[in-house]
């Protein structure tokens, strides 16, 4: 994964940078020094000053205990203009080819724009104001949380994409537990007559068809020897005689199917309530990545007197023997699953800055979606707001992009 990432860094195009005004890196021939590249001169109120002759705008993004808005202030010579002799537009454009334009009423000092700025604040903008019957425009681009990603490097790193929509949201509960021999899979095997042990075939281990010879027992009471054969197919999990026992009433061996398992798993009381026979159970050792689905069997009768846990049982099929009596596991429980209309992979969410994001991807170029989020499962999370139905995101591997955004210095800036 290191060398993929190394790859997806190198082969990433870098995020653009925001420049002058006008695109051009230049300032007009005001008396002011130009800014470093990737730069831009700023105003009083720290916003993105655009100047043309000796006339000049400054955009804010004002977000103060409000919805972020814009909020403009005009300059002529450097010295600030009435705000009800300027009228201003700022139209900007989307990397999904979305348009937005915001007018402007004057309000103190400034003139303030017309509509919520949402998130995120990355966007080509065009931004024209008129002021004594000249009109004045300016272009620049304004991105964050912004990438490109070749598809030859995004390949490499193991980047995957997929739609928004609808899915089913679980919430889960984990539970620690045990493998063990299913009852129902077990036999116990006694003498059918009372009387000696002549002979014993099998020991503890050997596996064992329906129908192996085990023993031969002389019965006490014809004196005439007889066998005593396997009833099931399984493993001797225990021998409990010799020759030379006599055998009685209680079993000579135990057979058990090794295939046929279960999981036992104690629920505590403050989540009895919400486990019940029928719902699904993923079952994973406690270390290592395989995992078995199955469900809730049934529960022990009784309840653990000193911990007042109730046993679950969950069958565990296991033909290839994998899963060994006594073995520690790990239990998922889906106690509850709901549909939504709008849902992201769980392990495609990051945080940036303040927000829980996806990257959604256009053409080769991941950018940042701000998400409100809802219920969320190990698997799925509900989506309320910030990203389209049908938006393509990254479902896997959206670290590296995160990583690649902040290499690059993409910034929360106006």
């Amino acid at each position: 994964m290191m060398r993929a990432l190394c790859l997806a860094m190198f082969l990433a195009v870098p995020l653009a940078a925001c420049g002058s005004p006008d695109g051009s890196g230049e300032t007009a021939e005001t008396g002011h020094e130009a800014p470093a590249a990737g730069d831009y001169e700023r105003g009083p109120h720290n916003g993105r000053m655009l100047r043309e002759g000796d006339f000049a705008l400054e955009i804010t993004v004002f977000e103060d205990g409000v919805p972020p808005e814009y909020r403009l202030y005009a300059y002529r010579g450097d010295k600030p203009l009435p705000p009800g002799e300027v009228q201003a537009s700022i139209t900007i454009s989307r990397l999904d080819g979305e348009v937005t334009t915001f007018g402007f009423r004057p309000e103190q000092d400034f003139l303030r724009g017309d509509a919520t700025l949402v998130e995120p604040h990355s966007f080509d903008v065009a931004a024209s104001a008129t002021v004594g019957g000249k009109r004045h425009q300016w272009k620049f681009a304004s991105y964050e949380g912004r990438t490109t990603i070749t598809p030859e490097a995004a390949k490499a790193a193991g980047l995957e994409t997929e739609a928004v929509g609808p899915a089913d949201v679980s919430e889960t509960l984990e539970v620690i537990g045990r493998v063990e021999l299913d009852p129902t899979g077990s036999a116990n095997v006694g003498a059918k007559y009372p009387g000696p042990v002549m002979a014993v075939y099998r020991n503890v281990g050997d596996r064992v068809a329906k129908g192996t010879l085990l023993a031969r027992v002389e019965s006490s009471y014809s004196l005439q020897t007889y066998s005593i054969y396997a009833p099931i197919s399984g493993v001797i999990s225990q021998r409990l005689t010799n020759v030379g026992d006599v055998a009685g009433n209680g079993p000579m061996f135990v057979i058990s199917d090794p295939s046929r398992t279960v999981a036992t798993f104690p629920v505590f009381p403050r989540d009895v309530e919400k486990v019940r026979p029928g719902q699904a159970v993923l079952i994973r050792p406690l270390e290592g990545e395989r995992s078995q689905g199955s469900v809730i069997r049934d529960f022990l009768p009784l309840a653990e007197v000193q911990t007042q846990t109730v046993t679950a049982r969950v069958p565990l099929p296991n033909p290839g023997g994998f899963w060994r009596p006594g073995m520690a596991v790990r239990g998922i429980v889906t106690v509850e699953s709901r549909r939504v209309p709008l849902a992201v992979r769980t392990e495609a969410i990051q945080q940036f800055r303040d927000f829980r994001v996806v990257f959604a991807q256009i053409g080769n170029t991941y950018e940042v979606r701000m998400l409100e989020l809802g219920k969320e499962g190990p698997e799925w999370t509900e989506v309320l707001s910030g990203i389209k139905p049908g938006t393509i995101y990254a479902r896997k591997g959206s670290y590296i992009i995160k990583a690649d955004i902040e290499k690059s210095g993409a910034s929360h800036d106006h």
